[in-house]
């Protein structure tokens, strides 16, 4: 259960009709954005009475509201009480008729805004009245920001073999995983899912098969060995996941599929990724992350994969991988077709171009030289392209310099894999990065 609380601060000096009446408006929104948020019975007036308020209880979230003016004392006990993301709102203030300032709450803002800083806690800014279009959608990233951190920390990501040599960006170790993000992470070879794989019968992977032909056009071309084969290895790990309550996973793929098991894992991740569990290959842990962020925040599959084109005429970058998409990303024209791999030449992987998103961001949790945790945003929309190349590719019209991106990305050292949300995610990330106390590069 995400739980929040709202508590509006204030002084009895101002105008107490026009802080009541704010209060009902602020907490009429608030309650729209999260339904079991709790509320006061009215105006804190006095910092003993946030003390009372906020005493022994517990949030994921707590929003702090100078509804009139209230020193940095009020927002001192809230921090005594609570160890959680803090959002502080401030209202706009009301059209003077007396030429008195009828709530001062910006002023408040600022002395909430200086003791948050003064006890190091990272917090979320929105300023404007409830009835505005911008505060519910500042407040409502927020929100999902919050969530999001709370269900990282229940989140079990699964490492499935080691990076390929060169890849090591995506390696990531357990102490640092739950020491920034508070998810945990399980580790297996490969070997062990492709053995389990081995021992099953045609009959035990029919189902597995059956849900594959329905979201899989052209299994029939595929060399009917490795569909067999696929089918083995899709209940493999369909079954870990499930019995291992895996939310995200960062599986190895190349050479070992093709060697060890004569079959790719490319199609099989591209199905789990329409389960709802995130699946990066080349064990890319936090690529797999950076699709669980997406995933999470927009509630459907997030692409995965490499900057590989740039057009500066229409200001699009192209990104592809070698086909472990969701099927449900797929132009509706061909569908998600299934392929061999562009090198290797054995399937099934999967072939397509995605279709059009009126809004996407582009995502990635990395980490700088130094091996501190960062994050990239970058919003756009994508475009209604065909496929571009052999794998599946997907076309994003970005807002802002597309060129600025690429060169940016580059000049920074970004990892080469990055995420596409089917959403506008870009101020959640924000809020989460402040949450998390991570630098959050928005291009």
């Amino acid at each position: 259960m995400f739980r929040t609380i709202y508590i509006p601060v204030g002084v009895p000096t101002f105008d107490q009709t026009a802080a009541s009446d704010m209060i009902r408006r602020s907490a009429c929104l608030l309650k729209e954005l999260c339904p079991d948020i709790d509320v006061p019975d009215g105006l804190l007036l006095g910092a003993d009475k946030v003390a009372a308020f906020t005493a022994d209880k517990q949030a994921d979230l707590a929003v702090i509201q100078n509804v009139t003016f209230a020193n940095g004392a009020y927002t001192a006990e809230v921090l005594r009480a609570l160890d959680c993301p803090v959002l502080l709102w401030t209202p706009e203030e009301p059209v003077a008729d007396t030429g008195r300032l009828k709530l001062n709450a910006l002023t408040g803002a600022f002395s909430a805004a200086n003791m948050l800083t003064a006890f190091g806690r990272p917090y979320c800014y929105v300023y404007g009245s409830p009835e505005a279009e911008t505060t519910r959608n500042e407040l409502a990233a927020v929100f999902a920001a919050a969530k999001l951190k709370k269900d990282l920390k229940s989140l079990n990501v699964l490492q499935i073999g080691h990076t390929p040599q060169g890849f090591g960006f995506g390696r990531a170790l357990d102490g640092e995983l739950m020491a920034t993000f508070g998810c945990n992470i399980n580790s297996i070879e490969a070997r062990e899912l492709i053995d389990k794989a081995k021992t099953f019968t045609d009959d035990e992977c029919a189902p597995y098969l059956d849900k594959a032909k329905a979201c899989i056009c052209g299994l029939d071309k595929i060399k009917e060995e490795n569909v067999r084969d696929f089918a083995r290895l899709y209940k493999a790990y369909a079954e870990y996941v499930r019995d291992n309550n895996v939310g995200a996973l960062a599986s190895r793929c190349w050479p070992d599929f093709f060697t060890s098991f004569g079959t790719p894992v490319c199609a099989v991740l591209a199905m789990l990724n329409d389960m709802g569990v995130p699946a990066a290959c080349e064990t890319d842990t936090y690529g797999a992350l950076s699709m669980y962020a997406a995933a999470n925040l927009t509630g459907k599959p997030a692409y995965f994969g490499d900057p590989v084109a740039l057009n500066r005429e229409e200001n699009t970058v192209t990104f592809w991988h070698c086909g472990t998409a969701a099927c449900s990303l797929a132009r509706e024209d061909t569908g998600a077709a299934a392929g061999v791999h562009c090198n290797r030449k054995i399937g099934p992987t999967l072939e397509f171009g995605c279709k059009a998103e009126p809004a996407v961001t582009i995502l990635r949790i990395g980490k700088d030289g130094q091996g501190r945790f960062r994050m990239l945003t970058a919003a756009g929309e994508a475009l209604d392209r065909p496929q571009q190349y052999f794998g599946t590719s997907l076309v994003v019209k970005l807002r802002s310099d597309a060129e600025a991106f690429i060169k940016g990305g580059v000049e920074y050292g970004w990892e080469p894999h990055f995420a596409v949300a089917m959403g506008d995610i870009s101020d959640s990330i924000k809020a989460l990065g402040k949450m998390l106390g991570i630098e959050v590069f928005a291009f």
